[in-house]
């Protein structure tokens, strides 16, 4: 479960992305709206996400999936170029992300060293 919250997490960061480009400076009401609700959500499945997954892990599948998702819609509906360079670099990221999940432990729990930061108590998880 832990590993499809940071999917969608990825999936609602090509969501603001674009929204952000279609808001034009954030001078359309309905791609700026889009954009926050996006991005809270985006943000807000990651942090679920880093509970479980290692944050190093997460943050690196979540950028890869918005920056590779952001790049395809790039190419599908604003005409930016799909030169070959930019596919197989494309194909690489996805052969990064897939990777990342392969070496996973399987048991998606964080590490039970919690650090806190400083100033703030740590509290055991039931």
């Amino acid at each position: 479960m832990p590993w499809l919250i940071l999917i969608l997490a990825g999936l609602f960061e090509i969501g603001f992305t674009t929204s952000l480009k279609l808001s034009h400076n954030f001078t359309e009401l309905w791609p700026s709206l889009a954009f926050l609700v996006c991005a809270g959500l985006s943000f807000g499945l990651l942090t679920r996400a880093i509970k479980t997954i290692p944050l190093g892990t997460a943050y690196a599948v979540w950028t890869s999936i918005g920056a590779i998702g952001t790049v395809l819609i790039g190419i599908l509906a604003f005409g930016e170029p799909a030169s070959l360079g930019r596919i197989a670099l494309l194909l690489v990221m996805i052969a990064a992300v897939v990777g990342l999940k392969l070496i996973d432990n399987g048991t998606d729990k964080a590490s039970p060293h919690v650090v806190a930061a400083p100033g703030e108590q740590t509290r055991s998880s039931p």
